[in-house]
């Protein structure tokens, strides 16, 4: 059975996962990245480093992000959020990256797995995880779909 998403479900799908996929475009060509992410109910927050995307974004702040939950070709659930990027500065900045990291760190792989990385002598460094520029979108429209078999 193929349906559409209602409004609790598109926000438990959004609200359940951390790595969705960013589209932005310039004038001729799309691009697509996959990122982290937190959702808050009403906005859709991330960080990146300066480069393509960032350049894209703010030449083009009209962006789609997609989501997945996938368990097999017959069973999915996917959300497309349009909406605009915003680039965050200072105490948005810094309670957009607080929101972030409360959704994603604690997925990160625990110190069991790769003990080798928490060891006394090469302490974890989260250093590559923290980027420079936080950003948000504002979401305009969301809708939803899913195969249920």
């Amino acid at each position: 059975m193929l349906g559409e998403l209602n409004d609790t479900q598109i926000k438990n799908v959004l609200a359940s996962q951390a790595i969705g996929r960013l589209a932005c475009i310039d004038r001729k060509q799309p691009y697509v990245v996959p990122v982290t992410y937190a959702y808050d109910g009403q906005y859709i927050y991330g960080q990146t480093i300066e480069g393509l995307k960032l350049k894209l974004l703010r030449k083009n702040p009209n962006v789609c992000f997609e989501v997945d939950i996938i368990t097999d070709m017959a069973n999915w659930q996917t959300v497309l959020v349009f909406g605009k990027f915003e680039e965050l500065k200072s105490e948005e900045a810094k309670e957009a990256r607080e929101r972030l990291f409360n959704r994603v760190f604690p997925l990160l792989t625990s110190s069991t797995i790769h003990p080798f990385e928490h060891d006394e002598k090469s302490k974890t460094n989260d250093s590559r995880r923290i980027k420079p520029v936080m950003y948000r979108i504002r979401i305009s429209k969301i809708t939803g779909r899913f195969e249920r078999q």
